[in-house]
């Protein structure tokens, strides 16, 4: 019995561990914020429409392809994520939104938020989860230790 609850805390240590980092406090962001995000892994490319919306305490954010079928949707209230809607968990889509909540935060609140943030230049990491290099303030590729590369540019209403 005793073996077990171990076995069971550690189980849970490791899944809080594993957590996306989040900020101290929600960044300011001029909401609502449309991206495109295309996920490059080897030669494949998927192509996502995320939607960033202020709700009263909460961010929403909604991906969905480009024929408008809903992939991911949470909101981050309070420092965590919550399920929005009728959709399975997306462990990949959370890792997706922590990363770009860290490379959307501004110059001056990044280290308020993200203490062990580095940025030099165009460049921008979070050591040991993501590296953020920016050709504009919100067009830059994003990059995960163990994951896909993401190439992130506003949509201004056209088609990706």
């Amino acid at each position: 019995m005793g073996r077990m609850v171990l076995v069971a805390c550690a189980l849970l240590l490791s899944a809080c561990a594993s957590r996306a980092p989040l900020p101290e406090h929600l960044p300011n962001l001029s909401l609502p914020m449309q991206l495109h995000i295309q996920r490059l892994v080897a030669d494949q490319r998927q192509d996502w429409v995320l939607v960033i919306q202020q709700e009263g305490p909460a961010l929403r954010w909604s991906m969905m392809d480009l024929l408008g079928i809903p992939q991911a949707r949470q909101k981050l209230q309070d420092g965590e994520w919550h399920a929005d809607g009728l959709l399975p968990p997306n462990p990949e889509a959370r890792e997706l939104f922590a990363a770009l909540l860290f490379a959307l935060t501004p110059n001056a609140e990044l280290q308020a938020n993200y203490p062990t943030a580095q940025q030099h230049g165009a460049q921008r990491v979070l050591p040991e989860h993501w590296d953020v290099r920016y050709a504009a303030p919100n067009s830059f590729e994003l990059s995960l230790p163990n994951g896909p590369k993401y190439q992130i540019t506003p949509l201004n209403g056209d088609a990706p």
